[in-house]
């Protein structure tokens, strides 16, 4: 079964009546998806899989945010937190980078979700392949993932600044 098929199986196997939109643009980035669906970058999925101490877990972030591997040592109580390389999220996962969704995988992982992703009413994650994504709501989200919602992000140049401002 293709990556796309994959998805949908895991959509209906969930109870959900949603479809895995095929595009003509490749959503293989969050920028890339945001300009083919029309939507805020931030209300794109980034499905990541990083490795702590050696073991795979998936951290679903905002396209405008990146995955904070110190907060996500914090959370996981993890002594070492890094990015797995290509080949290892295709083993964990089934599916190549630019295409990892958030369901459909090999086999269920412990799943991180950015806490910031709450801010849309629309979120669109990637389906299976680089030009294939599917829209759901975060509460949608958080239930089909079973996944834990934290900050898992580095703060925004804009909070950081302001923190700065608000201590000087």
């Amino acid at each position: 079964m293709k990556g796309p098929e994959r998805v949908q199986a895991a959509l209906k196997a969930a109870g959900l009546d949603i479809q895995v939109m095929m595009l003509e643009e490749s959503t293989r980035t969050a920028q890339l998806a945001a300009e083919a669906v029309g939507a805020p970058l931030g209300s794109i999925v980034k499905s990541l899989i990083f490795l702590a101490d050696g073991a795979p877990i998936l951290v679903l972030v905002a396209g405008d945010r990146r995955a904070d591997p110190a907060r996500l040592k914090e959370l996981t109580g993890a002594r070492r937190v890094m990015i797995a390389d290509a080949e290892r999220v295709r083993e964990e996962t089934g599916f190549s980078i630019g295409g990892v969704p958030p369901i459909g995988h090999s086999r269920p992982l412990p799943t991180w979700i950015d806490a910031s992703l709450g801010r849309f009413e629309t979120l669109y994650a990637a389906a299976g392949h680089p030009s294939a994504v599917f829209p759901v709501s975060f509460a949608t989200l958080v239930r089909i993932t079973g996944g834990r919602v934290a900050d898992v992000t580095e703060k925004p140049e804009s909070e950081t600044r302001l923190e700065k401002e608000d201590n000087a």
